[in-house]
């Protein structure tokens, strides 16, 4: 006979038993995952509860948490948090295990707190995970670097900047910290062509043993905004008949190249470049579950339309599909449910 759960008591604030308030707004994004307009929390904080206490099918979490958007996710959380004086996140951490667990903690994470943990990850124990330090840093505004900065201190009682100078060698710490100081330019809508000869002319300067001036580099590659970078990378390509990128393979080395390189692919087209980060992770032998969940997990509300669709343009198949051959099980069902559809 199956025993019906305590349905948790409504000690709660003022969001307790309420709709959630239209986002209309964030439907006009390119991300997957939108706020859901029949959004019931008394029902979605139910199903979480029945399921932790009946110790049910997983299966329902995953629902829950991937038809909603992280602000309702928040909204739950905090009303079963006050409602039970338990933390649900670390209930389900203690119900879920494994990848499966790490992905849903990684949604029900708010996006600075995600991100603050994934870089404290890259950088804690023997060795450091530059490429995931560099695809946080290259990819976030100004205005999500400083939150993550303040998430960073809260959470972890560790400066972000120091612990990157700790962790990283020059000249790749000093382009990590221009990136994580977040002092970008936002685009004017305006093309200064002066500034843009300006700057292909620095980054064509070479000093003494025809070395390349670092630090030049890393303003421009840190401080431009987006659209200019664009410019100044097709104006040397006319100038010089070749790549920025190939200029940076020959004049640097190790993980300020990779970095520099990065952060090329990120100016010249974003969901490209989580694209090709994408198919990377699920080619070869053994497939990179971590950077496949980091990704869909940080994009599901900005711009994982957008890198399908560079995904399908240029693999010839879907992400969809991709992630139904690489993955299994559970962690399967939950990344589908964020992918959210095929691209035929």
């Amino acid at each position: 006979m199956r025993r019906t759960p305590t349905r948790v008591c409504r000690k709660t604030p003022s969001t307790a038993g309420a709709k959630s308030k239209e986002q209309t707004g964030a439907w006009g994004t390119l991300g997957t995952i939108r706020p859901l307009k029949s959004f019931d929390i008394e029902s979605a904080l139910d199903k979480i509860a029945e399921t932790l206490e009946t110790k049910g099918n997983r299966q329902t979490i995953i629902d829950v948490v991937t038809s909603l958007n992280n602000d309702q996710r928040q909204q739950v959380i905090q009303l079963y948090n006050a409602s039970t004086n338990q933390d649900l996140v670390v209930k389900i951490q203690k119900y879920l295990s494994g990848d499966l667990e790490k992905t849903i903690v990684g949604l029900l994470k708010t996006p600075a707190s995600y991100d603050a943990q994934e870089l404290q990850a890259s950088m804690k124990g023997l060795g450091t995970d530059e490429a995931t330090l560099s695809e946080i840093l290259c990819t976030r505004s100004n205005e999500q670097l400083k939150e993550i900065q303040e998430i960073y201190r809260k959470e972890y009682k560790a400066d972000l900047e120091k612990d990157i100078i700790s962790d990283t060698s020059e000249p790749c710490t000093s382009l990590l910290l221009g990136l994580a100081m977040g002092k970008r330019e936002k685009d004017a809508g305006i093309t200064d062509y002066g500034l843009i000869n300006q700057d292909c002319k620095l980054l064509s300067e070479l000093g003494p043993k025809n070395s390349p001036n670092t630090e030049q580099w890393i303003k421009i590659l840190t401080e431009r905004s987006p659209s200019h970078l664009r410019k100044v990378f097709d104006q040397y390509n006319w100038t010089h008949s070749v790549d920025i990128e190939e200029t940076i393979k020959k004049q640097f080395k190790g993980d300020f190249q990779k970095t520099a390189i990065t952060l090329v692919s990120v100016m010249r087209n974003m969901p490209l470049y989580f694209a090709d980060k994408l198919f990377n992770a699920t080619k070869g032998l053994g497939t990179d579950q971590k950077t496949i969940s980091r990704i869909l997990i940080s994009r599901s509300e900005t711009d994982l339309i957008s890198i399908r669709v560079e995904y399908r343009k240029k693999y010839g198949k879907s992400l969809y599909s991709s992630i139904q051959s690489e993955l299994k099980g559970e962690l399967q069902s939950c990344l589908l449910f964020v992918c959210r559809a095929e691209d035929l």
